[in-house]
């Protein structure tokens, strides 16, 4: 029979979509099953979005450029000036998805057996990203203790060697719905200055930051023009997971160069989708507003509540929707799969995301899981309840 590769074989299954065979037969068994484990929001599309996919006057479906079309960029390079972020539509690269941003950053500035320096947990795709890519994932880990806040720089400072080529992290963060400062950006600016890498931020959380905190790029920071790299999407700012558009930015000219042939090689991001998401930057601040005042209420809710289960410790998050929960368990793997299998309180039962997953050091959060605090409030009321009461019948 023929070989698998050994990159497929290392390539890591997703935590966050692994148990959804048990999710299934857990409603198959006439359970209801709420989802706390996937960032995907239940709130609606912006209808200028979806109007313009239904209105679109096209009679042939062609390939766009390989950059993502003009208008489109203009606008988009307009969005980030409104975010005092000074960028040319020249600067940007329209792809299909974040995780194709990603794909095409890491391929652009890594070559095999590379590493990046990434503070975890992380998104947990980062490591199956860096697996496709053949480059090596070189954590340092932040904690729940301090909130998931940036770990002291010199940690970074011990791990460089000739082989680092850049710094990645997530900002807010998934999956802890932590916002870096401006203090902790210019540290992380300093350095890769300092020693000549790359600074990529996954800024597609920019829009959800809470309690009067302001959000900082990477692009704001004066001198860091030649080193930083933004990874953005349109699928949680505008509620449109499935339009697979996102755009890498850089005012790196021959980093967007090098990028733009990667782009060429897959052809066009897709058509439909850019029309969507070129029509979604006109959607009206009220609907930002309101989006995050409801978010608010809901981690407000799901923090209070987990807070009142014994044992249980939980990082407040600043930004994103997710939290990161440490849970009186030895492998919350275990747990989320009895969940769904064996436990139901009220024939009802929750789904979450076991938090390993988003570590790439062995053994690390093994006993922490990841909510997404995508539900209405009710029924994040009613998921904490039945995880309560799990708890307080599961045996490791």
């Amino acid at each position: 029979m023929p070989k698998i590769s050994n990159k497929g074989i290392k390539m890591p299954e997703s935590p966050i979509r692994k148990l959804v065979p048990y999710a299934e037969e857990a409603h198959k068994s006439g359970k209801t099953v709420y989802y706390l484990n996937i960032g995907q929001p239940d709130i609606k599309t912006p209808a200028v979005a979806l109007d313009a996919v239904k209105t679109h006057s096209l009679d042939i479906l062609a390939y766009s450029r390989s950059e993502g079309s003009e208008a489109y960029r203009v606008k988009i390079a307009n969005y980030y000036k409104r975010n005092e972020i000074e960028v040319s539509h020249n600067d940007i690269i329209v792809t299909t998805g974040g995780s194709e941003a990603l794909l095409f950053a890491f391929g652009s500035i890594m070559d095999e057996d590379d590493e990046i320096i990434i503070p975890e947990p992380f998104y947990a795709n980062y490591n199956g990203f860096s697996t496709a890519s053949s480059v090596n994932v070189v954590p340092v880990i932040s904690k729940i203790e301090n909130n998931f806040a940036l770990p002291p720089i010199e940690e970074f400072e011990k791990l460089i060697t000739p082989k680092t080529k850049a710094i990645l992290i997530c900002n807010p963060g998934n999956p802890t719905g932590y916002l870096y400062s401006k203090a902790e950006i210019k540290q992380l600016a300093a350095i890769v200055k300092k020693h000549d890498l790359f600074l990529i931020a996954d800024e597609v959380y920019r829009e959800f930051v809470y309690d009067g905190v302001e959000h900082y790029s990477i692009l704001q920071e004066p001198g860091l023009e030649a080193h930083a790299i933004i990874i953005d999407s349109v699928s949680k700012r505008y509620s449109m997971c499935g339009a697979r558009i996102g755009y890498l930015v850089s005012k790196n000219k021959e980093f967007i160069k090098t990028a733009l042939k990667f782009a060429q090689a897959r052809l066009s991001p897709p058509t439909l989708a850019q029309i969507a998401s070129e029509a979604a930057l006109d959607t009206p601040q009220s609907y930002f507003d309101d989006v995050k005042e409801e978010y608010v209420k809901r981690r407000n809710i799901l923090i209070e509540e987990l807070e009142k289960i014994e044992g249980v410790k939980v990082a407040k998050p600043n930004g994103a929707f997710y939290c990161i929960a440490e849970l009186p368990v030895k492998n919350s793997d275990d747990f989320a799969k009895w969940l769904l299998q064996s436990f139901h309180y009220k024939n009802n039962t929750v789904m979450v995301a076991p938090a390993a997953g988003f570590y790439s050091t062995p053994g690390v959060g093994l006993n922490q899981i990841r909510i997404a605090y995508v539900l209405n409030e009710d029924s994040l009321r009613t998921s904490v309840e039945i995880l309560k009461e799990a708890l307080k019948v599961y045996k490791d």
